[in-house]
C-alpha cells in the first residue's frame, strides 16, 4: 500500500476517538471501547498484523492499565484517609488563608505544586494528586480536572526526574546506525545530544510555558465564572505571568546549566518559595478576591460523584501536620528517583515480566514497588500513625475509593490497549511501517522544508495515543532525527520540538484524562474537558511551530 494511503489509514483510530468523544459527546466508557474496535480492525485488515501479536498487545496493555489504576486507587485513598482524620479541613483552611481568591489557589497548588509533582514522579501523578485537593478547598470537579490537566504541559518533558527524554528518547535513538554515524562525526556521545535536546526544549517551553498560569486563570474563570466574572482572569495578569516567570525562569536555567533531570522540580520548588512570599506580602494581590459561583447554583455537570467531607478536626490536628503526608509524598518521589541513592534500585529490583508474549517480540514488565502508588500506600500507613486514627475510619476509606476503579476501568482500560495496538503494529503482512511512523511519515512529506512548524504536531499525536511523553518520543525520536537530517535542519532543535509537542498531548491524552476524572467521580465528561483543554492545545503547538521555524531559519 503506497504511503499516501496507508497515512490517512492509520489516522483512521486518532479520529475516531475524537469524533466520539468531542463530536458525539460520548462518554470515555463507550467512545474508548469503540476506538480499540476500529484500531484492532485497521490491524488485522489493512496491516494485516498477526493475530497473536494483537493478542499481545492486548496483553501488554492490561498490564499498564493496571498499573495506571493502582495509581488511581492510591491518590484516592489517601484524600480518603486525610478526609476522615480531618486533615482535609485544615489544609482548606490554611489555602483560605493564604489567600481567598481561587486564581491564587489555582496557580500555587495546580500550577506549582503540580509541577513539582510532575518533576518527581511524572506519569499523570499531578492531576491524581492536585485534582482531589483542589475539590477538598471548594473547586467544582469539573474546573479542578480542567486546571491539573492544564499543567500537564510545561513540566511533563521533564516528568519523574527526566524520564522522557534520559529514558524515553534514548531508547528511541540508542543503535541506530544513522545516529551513531552522526554523533562519530560530530564527536558527541548520545548524552550529549539529549541534554542538547533538553536544554532547548526547555527554552521553547520557557517562552510558551511563561503564560500557562495566565491561560490557565482565564479559562477557568471564562468557563466556571458568570456575567462580568467571567473576564476576571485577565485582571489577575500581573501576577500570573509573576508566578509563570517564577517556575519558568529556573527551569530553564536548571536544564541548559544541568541537565534533563531536575528542571521541574526546581522550577517547583522555587516557584512556590517565590510565589507564596509574593502572596504573604500582599504584591499583586487583587483587591476583591474572585470565587465560583454559590455551590447550589452550579450545573450538574460541574459536580462529581466524589465530595470531600470536611470532617471536624481533632484539637492536635495544626497546619503542619495535616499538611505532613503531602509534604512526605513529595520527599518519597524525589528519593526514590535519584539514581544516586540506593532506593531507586532497590525499587526497581522486583520485576515480574513475561517476554516473549504468545511468541511474539512483545513484553509486559511491571516495577510495581516503584510504582507512585506504592508509595502513596506508605503515605496512608503513616498518615494513620501521624494522625491517630481508628481502624474504622481506614476501613471506611478504602471502601469509598474502590468504586471509583469500578466505574473507570473500561475506559481507561480500552484507551491503553488501543494505544498498544496501534504502536504495536510494526510487524505485519502488509510491508508498512507501524502506523504511528505511517501517520508521521505522512505528515512529513507534505510539510517538507517547513518541518520545525509541524513537528511538535507529531510528539502530540503519540502522546495523545500512547498517554505518555516518554512513549511519545521512544515511537518517534528516530524519525524526527531522520526528517532533520534530510532537509538539513539541526537534529536537537527538531527533537526539541517534538518532546514539547508530546507534553502539549499530554493535556488531552484519553488516558491521563480519565484517570484525572475518576478521582473525583466526573466520569463521562471527558469529551467535554477535551472541549475545553483544545485551545490550550492549539496554543502550545501554535506558538511551538511559530518558535521552530523561526529559531531553524535564523539558525540557517
Amino acid at each position: 500500500m503506497p504511503l499516501v494511503l496507508s497515512s490517512p489509514i492509520a489516522l483512521l483510530p486518532i479520529l475516531t476517538v475524537f469524533l466520539l468523544l468531542v463530536v458525539a459527546r460520548r462518554p470515555a466508557s463507550q467512545a474508548m471501547p469503540g476506538a480499540l474496535g476500529v484500531t484492532m480492525l485497521v490491524a488485522g485488515v489493512v496491516w494485516r498484523v498477526p493475530v497473536n501479536y494483537i493478542a499481545a498487545a492486548l496483553v501488554q496493555g492490561l498490564a499498564i492499565a493496571a498499573e495506571i489504576l493502582f495509581i488511581v486507587f492510591g491518590a484516592i485513598l489517601l484524600l480518603n484517609v486525610l478526609q476522615a482524620s480531618g486533615a482535609i479541613a485544615v489544609i482548606r483552611q490554611s489555602l483560605l488563608a493564604l489567600s481567598p481568591d481561587r486564581r491564587v489557589q489555582m496557580i500555587v497548588i495546580a500550577w506549582l505544586f503540580g509541577s513539582f509533582i510532575e518533576g518527581a514522579s511524572g506519569f499523570g501523578t499531578p492531576a491524581v494528586v492536585c485534582v482531589p485537593l483542589l475539590v477538598a478547598v471548594g473547586f467544582p470537579a469539573l474546573a479542578a480536572v480542567m486546571a491539573a490537566l492544564i499543567i500537564q504541559s510545561t513540566p511533563s518533558t521533564f516528568g519523574a526526574v527526566g524520564t522522557p527524554l534520559m529514558f524515553g528518547m534514548e531508547a528511541g535513538l540508542g543503535g541506530a546506525a544513522t545516529v551513531e554515524a552522526t554523533l562519530t562525526a560530530q564527536d558527541l556521545r548520545l548524552i550529549d545530544l539529549i541534554a542538547q535536546v533538553g536544554g532547548r526544549a526547555a527554552l521553547i517551553h520557557a517562552v510558551i510555558g511563561t503564560l500557562i498560569p495566565l491561560v490557565l486563570v482565564v479559562l477557568v474563570t471564562r468557563f466556571f465564572g458568570e456575567g462580568a466574572a467571567k473576564a476576571e482572569g485577565l485582571h489577575l495578569w500581573k501576577f500570573a505571568l509573576v508566578a509563570g516567570l517564577a517556575f519558568t525562569v529556573p527551569y530553564a536555567l536548571t536544564a541548559v546549566l544541568l541537565g534533563p533531570e531536575f528542571p521541574s522540580m526546581v522550577g517547583g520548588l522555587v516557584g512556590l518559595a517565590v510565589v507564596v512570599t509574593i502572596i504573604r506580602s500582599g504584591w499583586l494581590q487583587p483587591e476583591q478576591p474572585w470565587d465560583f459561583p454559590p455551590e447550589e447554583s452550579w450545573p450538574a455537570a460541574w459536580s462529581g460523584s466524589v465530595v470531600p467531607s470536611l470532617v471536624t478536626p481533632p484539637a492536635g490536628m495544626t497546619v503542619v501536620k495535616a499538611w505532613l503526608p503531602y509534604v512526605l509524598l513529595g520527599v518519597l518521589l524525589v528519593l526514590s528517583r535519584l539514581t544516586q541513592l540506593p532506593l531507586k534500585g532497590w525499587l526497581q529490583s522486583i520485576r515480574p515480566s513475561w517476554t516473549g508474549i504468545f511468541g511474539t517480540t512483545i513484553a509486559a514488565a511491571s516495577t510495581p514497588f516503584y510504582l507512585p502508588a506504592t508509595l502513596f500506600l506508605v503515605v496512608v500507613v503513616i498518615t494513620y500513625v501521624l494522625h491517630q486514627m481508628k481502624a474504622r475510619d481506614l476501613r471506611r476509606a478504602v471502601g469509598a475509593s474502590l468504586p471509583i476503579l469500578q466505574k473507570t476501568t473500561l475506559a481507561l482500560g480500552s484507551a491503553v490497549l488501543m494505544a498498544r495496538v496501534f504502536i504495536n503494529s510494526e510487524v505485519n503482512g502488509a510491508g508498512l511501517p507501524s502506523m504511528p511512523l505511517a501517520l508521521a511519515e505522512g505528515m512529513s512529506a507534505l510539510a517538507g522544508n517547513t518541518w520545525p512548524l509541524f513537528a511538535a504536531g507529531v510528539g502530540l499525536v503519540g502522546a495523545f495515543v500512547a498517554g505518555s511523553v516518554t512513549v511519545s518520543n521512544m515511537m518517534f525520536s528516530l524519525f524526527q532525527f531522520g526528517v532533520a537530517e534530510s532537509i538539513g535542519e539541526p537534529a536537537p532543535l527538531i527533537l526539541a520540538l517534538q518532546t514539547v509537542g508530546a507534553s502539549a498531548g499530554n493535556v488531552i491524552c484519553v488516558s491521563n484524562v480519565v484517570a484525572a476524572a475518576a478521582t473525583v467521580g466526573l466520569l463521562g465528561r471527558e469529551g467535554l474537558l477535551m472541549r475545553q483543554l483544545l485551545p490550550v492545545v492549539a496554543y502550545y503547538l501554535g506558538l511551538a511551530g511559530i518558535i521552530g521555524i523561526a529559531w531553524a531559519t535564523v539558525g540557517g
